[in-house]
């Protein structure tokens, strides 16, 4: 079976990944570069900020992203040579008001990944001796990893150049969907390039709605922009991840320690801001004084696609019979990707599902 996937980020690579696995060909299209969205630009962190704030069905799917990447990053490495660099930190919480729904959250689901302790002053010392001395109080949750995201794109991305069921199509935009009788017949380009497929699939984030019109559904996709800071610190100079106020610190192994993030309405506008990074910077110094005192390399921003929920959309879509969904991760597409894109293969090859799918039905988009 050949497959047409649409949009080359971490949801789009990843359901390719699991398709070529299975024996299917598949052809992916971007309009710029394969990883170069928001899949890049997030901070990779294996779990939703404050798992006890979203749906079951978000935590149900991002509970497997950390052992599928373990396993995806042994099968990739030796063909790439590129580590994802998935970094087992833990995670220090700051939110005081969060301490007993998070306590609680462990009890109640028992999730090894969501294992959490509370701490206090010399107990937080011990685990990370850069938090400042204004933080007394903590839930740590010492199971909890982050994956290097631009190294898994990058991973990826060369095993699919390199595998002879894989095509990957990059500064191709698609336009049109040829319909005929409930079926797509063919992907239509800007430059009127034709290519065909037996299914297809819309993995395409913030950008998602550009296909209400010819689908006549509504699809409550819409971009949010998230900016984020880059230190360099010496390597392995903090030990965990840390977090107050939707504000993180995330470290790499190399001493790079991410820091995010906002969110702006702001339509499909990536500049940053410097009231937005004076905001982050602000955040980021107050969890850790010491941070004041090393580089900032980068500033970036990136879209996200938000969703009513965050509950993603997978499955067919409604009235095309080889049409599927694979989009609407909103803040936690590199955490519920692995889980996701297997769900949708799943699906698509009729084969039983890692999850309930009924959740991320596309039943939920209503006609225009």
């Amino acid at each position: 079976m050949h497959i047409a996937i649409i949009g080359a980020g971490v949801s789009g690579l990843l359901t390719a990944l699991e398709l070529i696995q299975q024996g299917c060909t598949v052809s992916i299209f971007d309009q710029q570069h394969a990883g170069n969205a928001a899949s890049w630009a997030g901070g990779g962190i294996l779990s939703p900020m404050y798992p006890w704030r979203y749906p079951r069905e978000v935590n149900h799917l991002a509970q497997h992203g950390k052992t599928l990447y373990q396993s995806w990053n042994e099968k990739l490495l030796p063909e790439t040579g590129i580590d994802f660099e998935i970094h087992e930190t833990g995670m220090l919480i700051f939110d005081e008001a969060d301490f007993e729904m998070g306590l609680n959250y462990k009890e109640q689901y028992n999730e090894p990944m969501q294992h959490c302790e509370y701490l206090q002053g010399l107990q937080i010392e011990s685990v990370n001796p850069h938090i400042s001395k204004q933080f007394q109080h903590a839930i740590y949750f010492p199971h909890l990893a982050n994956v290097r995201n631009p190294r898994l794109l990058k991973s990826i991305i060369k095993y699919l150049q390199q595998h002879p069921n894989a095509t990957l199509y990059e500064n191709t935009w698609i336009e049109h969907f040829n319909i005929e009788n409930n079926q797509i017949q063919s992907l239509q380009t800007a430059n009127g390039q034709h290519f065909q497929a037996d299914q297809y699939v819309i993995a395409t984030g913030a950008w998602s709605n550009t296909w209400a019109q010819q689908l006549q559904l509504s699809i409550p996709v819409a971009p949010v922009q998230g900016q984020m800071m880059l230190f360099k610190t010496p390597e392995n100079w903090l030990p965990t991840m840390c977090m107050n106020n939707v504000m993180y610190l995330i470290p790499r192994m190399d001493g790079h320690v991410v820091c995010g993030s906002s969110m702006d309405h702001l339509g499909f506008d990536k500049r940053p801001s410097v009231q937005t990074q004076q905001n982050i910077f602000k955040a980021c110094i107050e969890m850790v004084p010491d941070l004041a005192n090393f580089p900032i390399v980068k500033q970036w921003a990136g879209l996200r696609p938000s969703s009513p929920t965050g509950i993603p959309y997978i499955g067919k879509m409604p009235n095309i019979e080889n049409l599927w969904a694979n989009f609407g991760h909103y803040r936690n597409g590199l955490c519920m990707g692995p889980a996701s894109a297997q769900l949708l293969r799943q699906l698509m090859l009729n084969q039983d599902t890692i999850v309930k799918a009924e959740a991320y039905s596309t039943e939920r988009l209503t006609p225009l």
